[in-house]
């Protein structure tokens, strides 16, 4: 419990170090004072986009801990598995077909591809035998880049280009008040996988031990493959893809706590929102007054990391 108390007093005081560092200048002095320019650049900016950083960093590091729960595999996330991906094939063809949709239908279509893609990766694996672990990210990773590659071929085709990349890079430099409150969904969604997680955790031995232990393993694992869904299309039509969180932050908590999902589920979302948060702070100070995505910074921590525990695993085997 001490532990995690230094965990909530981190995330909390990056959270408030994230409001004074940007562009516009906002001081504590100015806020006291009751300046207007400071204010409306608190209220309006810095508030929405540190709260989007929190929901998106948790919600994602939550729902790639039971993307590997479901898969069976650590090495596993929403972005190599072909969900994030179909879920940006969604948003571009609801876009296309319905421009003016409201947000709530294009999140509705983009979890429906994004829960499909996911279903199509599970069966593929059910069909190709898989006798080193490492296979099934190499797998994932070719399946992501073949709709990736179709989403960008279509997006080229209709002049979407630029559209498609908002949704790839992961930037909340955008992000206002109005504009991230869809996020408070994920969240929601992933405090139904806590509720859910000793079912997620029996899920995780096995379908055979699973169903010998009287767990609908079928419906658990759908149950699973929605909320991943639901909550990879809710922060890519938010914020964007955000990389690697779904992979590390479960990889490094479970070095630390083990397999129990109730347990690892509070560390994982306070690790992805703290991870997120730091990455955001760092790309705003590295080319001030420029802004280098929170996508991308992680990006480069994230495949450093996933190389680090591909390595790790071998050395282990």
């Amino acid at each position: 419990m001490r532990w995690l108390m230094a965990g909530v007093v981190l995330v909390c005081g990056l959270a408030v170090a994230s409001l004074f560092v940007g562009v516009s200048n906002v001081s504590l002095a100015g806020i006291l004072a009751g300046n207007d320019t400071d204010w409306l650049v608190l209220v309006e900016s810095r508030v929405p986009r540190m709260l989007a950083l929190l929901l998106a960093g948790a919600s994602m590091a939550i729902a790639g801990l039971l993307t590997q729960i479901v898969i069976r595999n650590r090495f596993v996330e929403p972005g190599n598995t072909g969900t994030t991906e179909a879920a940006g094939l969604g948003l571009l063809v609801v876009t296309l077909l319905a421009p003016g949709a409201p947000i709530i239908v294009k999140m509705a279509v983009g979890s429906a591809f994004a829960m499909s893609g996911a279903g199509l990766f599970l069966a593929m694996l059910r069909r190709v035998p898989l006798r080193d672990p490492m296979l099934v990210p190499l797998l994932g990773i070719l399946y992501s880049g073949v709709i990736g590659a179709g989403t960008a071929f279509i997006a080229y085709r209709f002049d979407m280009m630029q559209t498609v990349l908002a949704w790839t890079q992961g930037d909340l430099s955008g992000v206002l008040r109005g504009r991230y409150e869809l996020l408070w969904l994920g969240a929601l969604l992933a405090a139904i996988a806590w509720t859910a997680a000793d079912r997620f955790t029996v899920a995780g031995l096995g379908r055979d031990i699973a169903l010998s232990l009287g767990l609908a393993h079928g419906r658990v694992v759908a149950l699973g493959l929605a909320i991943v869904s639901l909550v990879t299309a809710v922060v890519v039509v938010t914020v964007g893809m955000i990389p690697f969180l779904g992979l590390i932050v479960p990889n490094i908590v479970s070095l630390a706590l083990g397999d129990n999902m109730r347990r690892a589920v509070p560390w994982v979302a306070l690790s992805g929102a703290s991870l997120v948060l730091a990455c955001d702070i760092l790309g705003r100070i590295i080319r001030a007054p420029y802004e280098i995505p929170v996508g991308t910074v992680l990006g480069v921590i994230g495949s450093a990391v996933f190389l680090i525990l591909i390595l790790r695993g071998r050395r282990a085997a």
